[in-house]
């Protein structure tokens, strides 16, 4: 091949795991990263800050709404979907210069193109000003990423529906939103859009939202969102989409109650997502995917290629950010003479709905699943008095314990602020402490945390 250069690592998208590669990379390697849209990916661009800076939007209109019930009066109060986007995009700019400043600072050569594989660990990169350059590393670092996938439905891609990426883009306000897609990214923004003032409705293909998750947790789900006035349409198939989003959209559907129409002004598809390794020659490189399509590794991350890794949601990973940077620090570890794996890892899940919904380790129906037996306490929300001081009673919380030890095997909470109490849970099953010390410990009061004790004095006895 003419014209090739040669670096000792080349990095292929800047995503978590990606970013963290670059700007932590041995300076004694010649090192590059290709970047074919927004340096740092999805997460501070389009995805998982935006999002929650518009959930918090929404949730302090929520509680303005609520103003008479903590003392608060006004005269009158509307929604700007400009200032929304406003706040939200100062927030992007003020990420993208950090990741500018951070990627300059490491050394590592920036290039923003579209790289396709010519050979095994060499691409051909088409730049952005037309031009291309032909790289070869000794080690190749793919950091793909994923994009939303839009179901094979009849006139579904004719009606342009938006995926998250369009939707937290919006200054305007939808008249009425359907969603198609009851897991997180679609419940997220249903009610945070609902609480915009949009009408809302969610079609779910399953018989209850959030479908991993327990049947109690689906059910308390659904009664949020009828409580806000967001219609939830379960175990529906859509059969065909006509119209256009944006201006008038119809989903004919089948759901238990009958075959019929649903009309909307805007339609967001939440129903999953794949993996960005089409189209970039990966059959080049001896790289093999699997099914889906998602790139094939072992547990240290190694392809099927020599010298070739994958990293994050392209390899199959579990689609949350922090598990991308924990495949990064796997990756990286053993680059160092290190033998880290990706077996038996600890994943939290945390979805910010408005009370947020969070989970670390197994639930029932996956013990269920794996023939683990197990005992369960549960505790309403209202039973931790620091919900009282909030007015925030709705939810529960629940543990399951071993049967016959004391080990925690995985913590759900459905309420204010779970996430903080998920990571005190984590910690300890981390430790492989027994539940006993959490329910013995003395927790401060009032605070959420304190309902852990309370939740764990309820596990039956051995």
């Amino acid at each position: 091949m003419p014209n090739v250069e040669k670096y000792d690592d080349l990095i292929i998208g800047s995503g978590i795991a990606g970013k963290f590669a670059a700007w932590n990379h041995d300076s004694r390697r010649r090192t590059a990263i290709v970047e074919r849209g927004l340096l740092g990916g999805a997460c501070p661009n389009v995805a998982c800050l935006p999002s929650k800076n518009m959930i918090w939007s929404a949730k302090v209109i929520s509680l303005a709404r609520r103003g008479m019930e903590f003392g608060l009066t006004t005269e009158s109060m509307g929604v700007d979907m400009v200032v929304v986007q406003r706040r939200k995009r100062a927030m992007v700019r003020e990420l993208r210069k950090a990741h500018e400043d951070h990627t300059r600072a490491s050394g590592a050569e920036l290039i923003y193109g579209v790289a396709r594989f010519v050979a095994a660990r060499a691409v051909e990169i088409e730049l952005c000003g037309g031009s291309t350059r032909i790289i070869h590393a000794e080690r190749v670092f793919l950091d793909l990423g994923s994009r939303a996938a839009i179901p094979e439905v009849p006139g579904l891609a004719e009606a342009t529906p938006m995926t998250h990426v369009e939707a937290l883009e919006l200054d305007r306000l939808p008249r009425h939103l359907i969603v198609l897609g009851g897991g997180y990214v679609g419940l997220e923004l249903s009610q945070a859009f609902r609480r915009f003032g949009s009408e809302v409705t969610v079609i779910e293909h399953g018989p209850q939202l959030a479908s991993r998750e327990d049947p109690d947790v689906g059910a308390a789900l659904k009664d949020l969102f009828l409580d806000e006035g967001i219609e939830v349409v379960l175990d529906a198939r859509t059969r065909r989409v006509e119209g256009h989003s944006g201006n008038r959209i119809r989903l004919y559907v089948n759901d238990p109650r009958s075959d019929r129409a649903l009309e909307g002004t805007d339609l967001l598809v939440a129903t999953g997502r794949e993996a960005n390794t089409d189209g970039i020659g990966l059959d080049k490189t001896g790289v093999q995917l699997d099914e889906h399509g998602y790139i094939r590794t072992n547990e240290r991350l190694e392809t099927t290629a020599e010298n070739i890794w994958a990293m994050g949601d392209c390899a199959g990973s579990p689609q949350f950010t922090h598990v991308g940077l924990d495949d990064y620090s796997i990756v990286r570890a053993n680059l160092n003479g290190g033998n880290r794996t990706n077996r038996d890892r600890l994943i939290p899940f945390c979805m910010f709905t408005d009370p947020e919904l969070a989970r670390i380790g197994r639930n029932e129906v996956e013990a269920r699943r794996d023939g683990i037996e197990y005992r369960m306490a549960k505790l309403p929300m209202a039973e931790v008095l620091r919900t009282k001081t909030i007015s925030e009673p709705r939810g529960f919380m629940k543990a399951l314990v071993a049967k016959h030890s004391d080990e925690i095997l995985g913590f759900a909470a459905f309420g204010f602020e779970a996430s903080e109490l998920m990571v005190a849970m984590q910690t300890a099953m981390l430790g492989r402490l027994p539940y006993t010390v959490l329910r013995d410990a003395i927790l401060t009061h009032p605070t959420m945390s304190e309902g852990l004790s309370q939740l764990l004095a309820n596990v039956p006895a051995r």
